[in-house]
């Protein structure tokens, strides 16, 4: 393997004509650079000086190692002033994961703040709902949207940054006999057909509403599940059923429908951005963060 440094002490002693020039150049003695380059020699196997009258000439291959060793320092400044740059906030790339609801109400807000402040950052958006935390503990991610029930989440390598509390609404059709209602008990729920009811899920979401349902005294009777929020209205909105719906996904309210509050209990999802340590305390992750908690506000 060659060595890095080694290349440049060829280059030097290449570009100066001599062992003393490149000696003194380096801030070396000329027998440490003699030693320098008999190790590269070595390590190259084939001589890459030869001496011309009282100084020296590179062979073939000293000369195409010394080039090389040119192109490696223009590489290695250039890459020092990019790490700068991430550094500094100033460019890169952060790979950002939500799921559907934060896609509504939060993320399209901080990703036009995020942009307008930092131009030169590219952002990897995606959607998914599931293995959010694993994929950043991974490294496959940068920063994501999470949900998480009481206990605040814990993941080595991950930090978290709680956002907002995101309470549940319930959806009714616009003429059912409680849309008159400013807050409903979830018992009064009890007979009513849902929609999109989620308690099947196995995620946090799915148990924060089994819990809810159960803590009212009754199992939901699930007319249909919907692919999503604003989907589930339109079904409450054709009177299928009612549904309960995060406050973050009703941003757009169909018109067919009431949004109410929810008591004993009111089931509510705690949101935290979450960002791998790693990279949490440059001023680009942090800038994304506080835009997010800005939005979520």
């Amino acid at each position: 393997m060659l060595d890095v440094r080694r290349m440049q002490v060829l280059r030097a002693v290449v570009t100066s004509g001599s062992v003393s020039a490149a000696a003194t150049n380096l801030g070396y003695t000329p027998s440490a650079i003699s030693q320098q380059l008999a190790t590269l020699e070595r390590e190259a196997g084939t001589p890459l000086l030869e001496k011309v009258g009282r100084g020296l000439k590179p062979t073939p291959a000293g000369v195409l190692l010394a080039e090389r060793a040119g192109q490696i320092a223009e590489l290695l400044s250039s890459a020092e002033v990019e790490l700068a740059d991430i550094r500094a906030g100033r460019t890169g790339l952060l790979r950002m994961r939500f799921f559907h609801t934060a896609s509504v109400g939060l993320v399209p807000a901080a990703v036009a703040k995020f942009r307008a402040e930092h131009p030169e950052v590219q952002l990897d958006l995606r959607l998914q709902d599931a293995g959010l935390i694993d994929d950043l503990a991974a490294g496959e991610s940068d920063v994501a949207i999470v949900v998480a029930g009481d206990q605040e989440p814990e993941r080595r390598g991950v930090r978290f940054v709680h956002l907002t509390d995101d309470p549940y609404r319930v959806v009714l059709p616009k003429n059912h006999p409680m849309a008159d209602q400013e807050c409903i008990d979830l018992a009064q729920l009890a007979a009513e057909p849902w929609v999109n009811s989620a308690i099947n899920t196995g995620d946090i979401c799915g148990r924060l509403l089994q819990e809810a349902y159960a803590s009212a005294g009754f199992t939901p009777k699930v007319a249909l599940e919907a692919d999503g929020t604003y989907s589930a209205q339109g079904f409450v909105a054709a009177e299928l059923g009612v549904s309960l719906v995060p406050r973050l996904g009703l941003d757009v309210v169909h018109p067919g429908v009431v949004i109410r509050a929810v008591r004993r209990p009111e089931p509510v999802r705690r949101l935290y951005a979450a960002a791998r340590e790693a990279i949490a305390d440059l001023p680009a992750t942090r800038s994304l963060l506080a835009t997010l908690r800005e939005a979520a506000s």
